[in-house]
Parts: structure tokens; sequence; C-alpha cells
């Protein structure tokens, strides 16, 4: 028994079997083991992650460090380290690069060959939709001036038409990445454990991992039953347009097998599909052309075969969740879950569009209507160089001012639900919510910290259709809980930091020794 006491604004709570079991004078009145002083903190509902990549984030930590970097010589510098320190033949492979690096976010081969000429090096952008190859990558996959443009994706060129070491969206990055050897499981299973330990420092105890391969499911199962994992996922399977059909039975098959190893730590219920890809590379899918060129952008699939497709994995109870930038993909998302509403059975099914940057004025009210969850990444409603310096010019001022629509969103009655999208955006709810609550960019879009706060715990337990599990503090609900240092709704939150987060009652970081 614990019971947590001296919390600013919120009575005693009493913890038992990994639940609260009272609140208030209750709590007080138990027979304790342990007794936590929260000196004065705030204590919330641990923080949930609405839409992540933890398993990408976790093994940017084990390459060259890129991150950070904010020159491309920089960059380079850091790759020739690297290859210094671990020497041999194999490939060389980071993220995430930041993309405004280079003009309209064209990387040249050249330039790491400067550092790495006779090694294969693979860096991923933190959009995780183009990568930057060197010479030596282009060669073993066999890309040159000769090879043509796939279908989902393109091959940046110099003049000449040889091509330059920028490789677009799917079809063109998978010429490379193809051939980069496949990460071990306990390799993959360390990156859950470092992922695990920055979502905890961060408040987060429950992620939507929300890009999941055959080989992640064995780390997730691997990591529970080692013990290793430090918070609660549920496993998007990624559907493909090219054989998601055959993909159906297995993906229930992982969902059963990851239902009875899970331990209460990982369920896999949900299907992600990419229905576009970023504005930044003008692949998003647009109602209308951009404005540099003329292009309506990459659709993944036609908006017939992702309604199709969409209907078939909700017939058997799949959550459905789809990648939506542009306002032509949210739409096509839209009418996919209209189709599967009016053809499949009434059930629980709670949909997610996961982004929603642009969306047609037309469409904003069917989110509510439709009972779609709109989960959004908060971090990117800045002015920061990539919106400066690649979407506001893509777009043009009145679609750029149409960007993010939290508040309109919330007064129509749309759930909304918070997530980071990390290794793309840091994993600090904290971050998100100072965004959201003060945009400095279409002031109107803000939410109150109220709305922010429960957007990050309320709006992704409903999202994780957990809401009678964890998200509130609640005899009976799951003792998942965060201790901030300040209360966001009367401190600057950049002020504020975590101390204590719990998964289950078990204290998985602490900044400091409470008791």
């Amino acid at each position: 028994m614990i019971l947590l006491t001296n919390a600013a604004n919120t009575p005693p709570v009493a913890i038992a079997d990994n639940r609260i079991v009272a609140v208030g004078r209750e709590a007080e009145a138990w027979d304790v083991a342990d007794v936590v002083d929260l000196r004065g903190g705030t204590l919330l509902p641990a923080f949930g992650d609405g839409h992540a990549h933890p398993v990408l984030g976790g093994l940017e930590r084990q390459g060259p460090a890129v991150t950070e970097k904010s020159t491309v010589d920089e960059i380079v510098a850091e790759v020739g380290r690297w290859a210094r320190e671990h020497p041999g033949d194999g490939w060389i492979v980071a993220a995430s690069y930041d993309p405004t690096l280079a003009p309209d976010g064209a990387f040249d081969a050249r330039w790491l060959d400067a550092a790495v000429p006779d090694r294969p090096v693979a860096l991923r952008s933190r959009d995780y939709h183009a990568v930057w190859c060197n010479s030596s990558a282009l060669a073993r996959a066999g890309i040159d001036r000769d090879t043509p443009e796939p279908r989902l994706g393109r091959i940046l060129r110099r003049a000449d038409g040889s091509p330059l070491g920028t490789l677009l969206e799917w079809h063109a990055c998978d010429l490379v990445l193809d051939l980069v050897p496949q990460r071990s499981t306990d390799d993959l299973v360390a990156a859950l454990d470092e992922a695990g330990r920055v979502y905890a420092a961060a408040g987060v105890t429950w992620v939507q991992d929300a890009w999941v391969e055959p080989a992640l499911v064995d780390a997730y199962l691997l990591a529970v039953e080692r013990d290793s994992l430090l918070f609660r996922a549920d496993l998007a399977q990624r559907a493909d347009p090219d054989r998601w059909r055959d993909q159906l039975p297995h993906f229930a098959d992982q969902r059963e097998r990851v239902t009875r190893f899970g331990r209460d730590l990982v369920t896999a219920r949900t299907v992600k599909f990419f229905a576009d890809g970023v504005i930044e590379t003008g692949t998003a899918s647009m109602l209308d052309p951009y404005v540099d060129v003329q292009s309506h952008g990459m659709p993944v699939w036609s908006p017939a075969e992702l309604a199709e497709a969409v209907t078939a994995f909700d017939a058997e109870r799949f959550q459905i969740h789809v990648h939506a930038i542009g306002d032509a993909a949210v739409r096509a998302a839209l009418d996919a879950v209209e189709r599967a509403r009016a053809v499949n059975p009434v059930w629980d099914r709670r949909p997610v569009i996961a982004h929603v940057q642009v969306v047609d004025p037309a469409d904003l009210p069917r989110f509510a209507e439709l009972g779609v969850i709109a989960t959004v990444q908060p971090q990117w409603a800045q002015t920061d160089p990539v919106m400066t310096e690649l979407t506001i010019p893509r777009l043009g001022p009145d679609r750029a001012n149409r960007q993010y629509p939290f508040a309109t969103l919330a007064r129509l009655g749309t759930r909304l639900a918070f997530g980071s999208d990390w290794p793309v955006s840091p994993p600090d709810p904290l971050v998100g919510i100072e965004v959201a609550t003060s945009r400095d960019w279409l002031p109107g879009e803000r939410l109150t910290a109220a709305q922010a706060i429960r957007a990050q715990t309320e709006g992704v337990a409903w999202q994780a259709q957990a809401e009678l599990e964890w998200g509130e503090i609640a005899v009976g609900r799951r003792a998942d809980l965060v201790c901030l240092s300040g209360d966001p709704a009367h401190t600057a939150i950049r002020e504020i930091s975590v101390t204590s987060t719990w998964l289950s009652g078990r204290r998985v970081y602490a900044a400091f020794t409470l008791g």
C-alpha cells in the first residue's frame, strides 16, 4: 500500500494492487506501508502519446548523432567520426537530419562522400519521408540515371539525370532501405528499453506505436517477457496498398498472439494506413495543387481502394489509424470511415485520423459526426524553420492559415488526442502542451491549458479504449500517474518539469528522492 500525499490541489491518493483504491480522507485512513511526500507538486493522470514510433526513437541513440546538428557540415563530420570509430565495410544508418538545411530539402550524395566514400550511408530525414544517401549506397541499390521513377516515390536528380542523393517517400526510399541489414531482436529490445527510460522521464505510460512491422511485434513481446518494458503500447500494424488483402488474416493472427502474451502491457488492435506523404516534400495529397509546383501531391492509396481496405479491417474489429496530412488525404480518410460505418455492423470503432494538418472547411464537422478522433501533433503548430522555409511557401497563405485547426475541431465536438510522433518531434508532452496553449501563429486555434491536458490524458485514454482504466485520478483506475513540479493552469509550462512517474503503482522515474 502506497500513499501519495502533499500534492498541490490534489487530495491524498492511496494505491494498492496497481490501482487507486482511495482518494482524500479515505486514503489517509488506510494502513499504508509507504508514504510518498510529493512536496507540493501537481499530481495528474500519466500522459499518453497517441501517435509515436518509440523503437525508431530508441534506435536513433544507437547510430551517428545527427538529430541536433545544425549544418550540413556538422552532419557530415558526425557521420565521418562514427565511421572512424566503427571501422568496416557495413552500412552506416542514422536519423533524423533537419530537412531545412539544404534548399528544398535536396541533399547531395557527394557531401557524404567527402567523409565516407567507401561504404554505404543512409540517413533518414526528421519526418522519415526522405533518405539522404552517399554514392556507395546509390550504387549498391543500382540507382542511376536510367532508374525509372517509382510509383510511390521520387528520386531527386541533377540536371543530367543522375541521382542527386535524396530519395522521397515509400518506393524510392525502399530501394536503399531494403538493402540495410535488419536489426537484431536484441537491438530492437534495447531500443525499447531506451524509449522506456525516455518516456518515464516525460511522464508517459501509454503509447500508440503507429507503424509496426512483424519484427517489432517480436521485440515488444520479448521486452514483456524480460520485464523490461516501462510503458504500455498498442501496436498499429501497417497496411500496404499492394498486399493488404493478404495481410488481413496475418494481422488477426498477430493480434491474437499479442493478446495471449502481452501481459496487459501490449495490444495489437490497430491498423495503420498512410494516406499521403508530407507537405515539406510536396507529397501530401492536396485538393488544389501546390503553389510552387503544379502537383496535387502523392496519395498512397486511391480513395476507392482506401475505403475498401478500411472497411475490410473495420469489419474485423480493428481500430483504424490513418496518417493524413493534406486536405485531400483527410477527405479520403473521412470518406473511408463513412463507408465502413455504412457497410459494417455498429461497434465501438473509435477511428483515428492522425496529423490533420490541412482540412477543407467543409470537412471539419465530419470528425464529430463520424466519431473520428483527431490525433494531432501540437509541436508542429508553430513558426519554426520547417514551417517558414518549406511548408508555407508550398501551401501559400490561404491554406497555410488553415493548418492545425485544434480549437475549431474542439468547438465542433471532435475528440482531440495529442501525440508527439517521436522521433519526428521530442516525446515530451509538456512541450506540446505549451505550444498548443501559446501558439504565436494562428492564435485563434489556441487551446486552454485544461483542454490541452485533457487531450494528453483523457483524450489519449479514449483513443486507447481505456477510459475506464486510466486517464483520470479516481478509485478503481490504474495507478498510472505523473507528478509535475508546478501546476500548468497557473505556472508557465516551460518552467515545469516531471518529478515522478508511476506505471501501475510502480515508480519508474524520480527526478529526486521522494519520501
